[in-house]
């Protein structure tokens, strides 16, 4: 087999890997990027980046990139609880950050991050796919590529692919996992002119563990959820699930005109939203980052969000130092530490508003009217970030426990 040389090689041409590929290769680093899709279709998955990872995407250098081409500036955050609106939050003004959300359809802001990757001089190979890695002080890739094989070593490679990640199968890494969590269903949709599009809507109703959120994406299209917990194990799939998909979200409280003319132009499907880690993502010159290292969704979606910071830390780590073990597990001991606060605050939010039975719904009837009178009682992680203060004094606190 022959053998080919570059820095880095990223699996994966995604929001992580893309980004990281166009960051190196404007740093002089020759990198290649393996996607195995030709085309990127559409998929459900997160649609809206909070603050504090558009902050991250900002550091990437590619927020006005995604900006003159696919996303959107949503401003606005409302929350509803059992139909009612309690929050209607200006983000720039109340985030850590100062910044909006951004909104896009996924395959869209792929197509055109690889495209950015490309241009910035990394070499991009679609339709290729990594069959394996080998670990070491030079590691490579088997790749499969129109028939023929090959063996491509590099400085570091770099796994960004996905939820369902099998290099950490390749490198057996243990998979942490959640016992809890929701399943989350979303489809794109189209004519959907009565939901407001200058803002993301929450529709939270805790009691009877159903929920809503929907995603503006201009031009008339919406990226419309619902979801639910875990143990109920009943998932929409497909276009006959389409009406019992819009009744569960009404029951939320979404107002039912808002689906009166709603036409899906994607798949409804579902996923499991269970927390899924491998602790340090990092070993022998292999490292794992976006969903293959961390995927958080029991309560707000920050997939996105620790993707951008994944792709950032570990750019900034290879670019301090010569020596890229050192750099590979340095970023890995900085993942652990900002994951673990994402953790934290996910697990606080699922366990106040999205978990169901008697013990939630006491805590709930504690804590909300405490919450009323004081807003900040909520950890505001979801929007802010990994850098807010958390701990058991903050968790008491939210729960009404003092």
């Amino acid at each position: 087999m022959p053998q080919h040389e570059y820095d880095i090689i990223t699996v994966g041409g995604g929001l992580a890997g893309a980004t990281l590929a166009k960051a190196m290769a404007e740093n002089g680093a020759r990198v290649l990027v393996i996607e195995r899709e030709r085309q990127f279709k559409d998929r459900v998955r997160g649609e809206g980046t909070f603050p504090w990872g558009v902050a991250e995407i900002q550091k990437l250098g590619v927020y006005e990139l995604l900006l003159n081409t696919c996303a959107r500036s949503i401003r606005w955050e409302d929350t509803y609880i059992g139909g009612v609106r309690t929050e209607h939050r200006d983000l720039i003004a109340t985030s850590l950050h100062r910044l909006p959300m951004l909104n896009w359809i996924h395959n869209e802001m792929e197509e055109v991050l690889i495209q950015a990757a490309q241009d910035a001089g990394a070499e991009v190979r679609r339709g290729a796919r990594a069959s394996g890695v080998t670990p070491g002080a030079r590691p490579s890739v088997s790749l499969e590529e129109q028939g023929q094989l090959e063996e491509i070593r590099a400085r570091l490679v770099v796994c960004a692919d996905g939820r369902g990640s099998v290099a950490r199968r390749w490198l057996n890494l243990p998979v942490q996992q959640e016992s809890y969590g929701m399943l989350l269903a979303g489809v794109l949709c189209e004519a959907t002119p009565d939901v407001p599009d200058d803002a993301n809507h929450f529709f939270l109703y805790p009691g009877p563990g159903v929920f809503a959120f929907l995603c503006p994406q201009g031009r008339g299209r919406t990226r419309a959820y619902a979801w639910h917990p875990r143990e109920r194990d009943h998932r929409f799939q497909g276009a006959e699930d389409l009406p019992h998909f819009v009744e569960e979200s009404v029951k939320a409280g979404v107002p039912a005109e808002w689906y009166s003319r709603l036409e899906p132009i994607g798949p409804l499907a579902t996923f499991d939203g269970t927390n899924n880690w491998v602790n340090h993502p990092y070993r022998d010159g292999i490292a794992l980052i976006g969903d293959a290292a961390a995927s958080t969704d029991p309560s707000y979606g920050q997939g996105q969000s620790l993707a951008a910071m994944d792709a950032r830390v570990l750019r900034d780590q290879l670019l301090a130092h010569n020596d890229w073990d050192v750099a590979g597990h340095a970023y890995a001991n900085e993942h652990d530490r900002y994951y673990a606060a994402v953790h934290e605050y996910t697990d606080f939010l699922y366990q106040m508003f999205y978990a169901v039975g008697p013990a939630a719904d006491a805590r709930r009837a504690r804590a909300f009217p405490l919450i009323a009178q004081e807003p900040e009682r909520v950890p505001d992680g979801f929007v802010s970030g990994p850098e807010i203060p958390l701990g058991e004094t903050v968790k008491r606190r939210f729960f009404g426990e003092e």
